[in-house]
């Protein structure tokens, strides 16, 4: 595999409603129709979610490209489910084209729980710790024929050189925002750390938005559209966006994760974070996001300088 494959252009998504989910399950599964259909509030970005009754749900990838992960759900979370400690979605139905919808689509049974915001979280290090055990049980599982790096999940699990143009793009427009040398440095520390090539499961998109909470503790791990098999170090970014300090240290212990790996993990976390932080600030959201994005490159850049030399650094100048 090439060191930059090409990703294409940005997925054009698709509108999906609720009376065109009904269609769907009433033309496939009868056995479900009459159920009530209503769009899953904050149901994502690679999929339209609908609940399907009370207990189910139905996602519909938005593009031809989020559609590649449906085949690989439903031949490995099967697989996955029974060797993890917290329960992950397993599908009940794979359903094909129609009713003007042009891809397949899953129905699952709906996991119970909210998103794990920081406010959220009863015990940031028992969070922490919980997290990396079921990502040392993800890891364990065995790997073979499993799903290497591709465009079904973004080159997850495959070297950050994919998306080295796009760090350096940002990096070029937040220049006088953030300390991009400082920035440069870290991409280049993770560019430079070597993986032993040894695939490994991983999830590839451990956010807030796919670990949901009971009480306060981690209750489910869902969204499993960007898993497969390779470099699991992209399941690394979660100690700099979601952990605190204390928590990102007992994470890290809990997986015994080497020099290398958390460079890399740490070079996830600043791509992500700097897609994020760049563009316009046009509405509330936006810019809720750009503080958020501040608060993780804060992080960041203060956990790497503590990592290099006792001195602390701030990551974010003021705004101009």
């Amino acid at each position: 595999m090439s060191d930059t494959p090409d990703l294409g252009p940005v997925p054009e998504r698709i509108d999906v409603d609720a009376d065109q989910v009904r269609r769907l399950v009433e033309q496939q599964f009868p056995q479900w129709a009459g159920l009530p259909v209503h769009l899953v509030a904050n149901g994502g970005w690679d999929n339209r979610t609908f609940h399907l009754g009370t207990d189910m749900v139905v996602r519909l990838p938005s593009a031809s490209e989020y559609a590649q992960a449906v085949e690989k759900e439903h031949r490995w979370l099967p697989v996955l489910a029974p060797e993890l400690p917290i329960p992950i979605p397993v599908p009940l139905a794979k359903g094909e084209p129609g009713a003007d919808y042009p891809h397949p689509w899953s129905i699952y049974r709906w996991l119970d729980g909210v998103t794990a915001t920081p406010d959220r979280i009863a015990d940031p290090v028992r969070f922490a710790l919980d997290v990396a055990g079921f990502l040392a049980a993800l890891q364990s599982v065995d790997a073979t024929d499993g799903p290497q790096p591709g465009i079904h999940n973004w080159f997850r699990g495959a070297t950050l050189r994919t998306y080295h143009e796009t760090t350096q793009s940002a990096l070029e427009e937040l220049e006088g925002r953030i300390d991009v040398e400082l920035a440069r440095e870290i991409w280049a520390s993770a560019l430079d750390a070597r993986w032993d090539g040894v695939d490994r499961w991983f999830h590839g998109d451990v956010a807030e938005g796919n670990l949901l909470l009971d009480d306060g503790q981690l209750a489910a791990v869902i969204d499993f559209g960007t898993c497969g098999v390779g470099d699991p170090a992209c399941d690394l970014a979660i100690a700099w966006t979601l952990l605190t300090t204390d928590g990102r240290q007992a994470f890290r212990d809990r997986l015994a994760v080497d020099e290398g790996t958390w460079a890399r993990g740490r070079g996830w976390a600043l791509w992500k974070t700097l897609s994020s932080y760049s563009g316009t600030y046009d509405d509330a959201e936006k810019r809720l996001a750009a503080a958020s994005a501040k608060r993780v490159l804060d992080e960041i850049f203060a956990e790497y300088a503590g990592s290099r030399s006792p001195a602390s650094t701030s990551a974010v100048r003021p705004s101009v």
